[in-house]
């Protein structure tokens, strides 16, 4: 495959709401050693993406300041040391940055194979949402045999894995949503209970589902004021993992509730750790996860695509919490 020498892409004009994203050429990036070169054919929308347009979330030191985090495409060029990984592979990968390109260079750890049956669409949304919940749901907060898992925001696309992948595993699940459309949408994927957090109050009906035992992990993507209800609604030894504050960074935390029920809280962010960190979570996503997507026991949830020139409509639909599942955007 001819390789271009400059890539349509989408560029953050300035720090801003989603109309700062443009369109724009850029040179076509080289893999370095241990990366792989790929042709985009999709890539998914994450709320990252949002913060670091909006000049929240920079990008760690050597990426790329496009944004985007995960892509599916060809494999078109290889690296110094690339093992496991040819031209003309089809893959998904999570990367740094650069996902919103024609072109984007991927840790070879760090492509795994599309599942049987997918589109590449399809495949686009899984990189980024899978290696957050498996590395903080099952690897940070322990998620064990027989617990059960809280998930705040269950319709969003972390929700929807985390429902799916939680109930494959053999796990009780309790979601969160906004409203009774979405409500349904997170029983229909597995969800035990789902609690529309508008009507109700989620910590009385965690209690009345455990026998007012609680639940041993929440996954909470909203943080501030959240948290106190939250350590109500564990069970002794129970645990909360953070990815993101959307109802702020600062909470007010009873410490003595803490020690004595011996709870946790704990968080994790993924973009800027090492390859090494991130290649192990996908090693036990190939063994643990990728199996049950070929399977279709799994299937990530797509809400909607977008030509990539549509980057700024695809973000509006993002923070307009409209969605369930994933956006995706695609080469054209």
């Amino acid at each position: 495959m001819s390789i271009p020498a400059q890539m349509r892409c989408v560029e953050i004009s300035r720090p801003g709401p989603p109309e700062v994203l443009v369109s724009g050429m850029r040179p076509t990036p080289r893999p370095g050693t241990g990366e792989v070169l790929v042709a985009v054919e999709a890539a998914g929308i994450n709320r990252p993406d949002c913060f670091q347009r909006a000049g929240f979330y920079p990008p760690p030191p050597g990426a790329s300041d496009l944004p985007g985090l995960e892509v599916a495409g060809r494999v078109v060029a290889l690296g110094e040391g690339v093992q496991g990984v040819e031209p003309g592979d089809v893959v998904c990968a999570l990367v740094q940055g650069g996902g919103y390109a024609e072109y984007c260079t991927a840790p070879a750890a760090l492509c795994l194979p599309v599942p049987q049956g997918y589109s590449l669409v399809e495949a686009a949304a899984l990189p980024e949402t899978f290696f957050t919940v498996w590395s903080n749901v099952f690897d940070r907060a322990g998620l064990g045999p027989g617990e059960s898992l809280l998930v705040q925001g269950g319709s969003s696309g972390i929700g929807t894995t985390a429902i799916q992948l939680a109930k494959a595993l053999g796990h009780p699940v309790y979601a969160t949503a906004g409203s009774p459309e979405k409500c349904a949408a997170c029983e229909s994927l597995g969800a035990d209970r789902a609690i529309n957090y508008k009507t109700e109050d989620f910590v009385a009906v965690i209690k009345e589902a455990t026998g007012k035992r609680g639940v041993d992990v929440i996954l909470d993507m909203v943080g501030g004021d959240y948290i106190p209800r939250e350590l109500k609604a564990l069970a002794d030894d129970g645990r909360i993992v953070l990815i993101a504050f959307l109802g702020g960074s600062k909470s007010q935390v009873d410490l003595a509730e803490v020690m004595r029920r011996r709870l946790v809280i704990t968080g994790s962010t993924l973009r800027p750790r090492s390859v090494a960190f991130k290649t192990e979570i996908a090693v036990a996503l190939r063994e643990r996860v990728w199996p049950l997507l070929d399977q279709g026991r799994i299937r990530p949830v797509i809400h909607a695509t977008f030509p990539m020139a549509e980057a700024a409509a695809a973000h509006a639909l993002m923070e307009s919490s409209a969605h369930v599942g994933k956006i995706v955007l695609t080469r054209s």
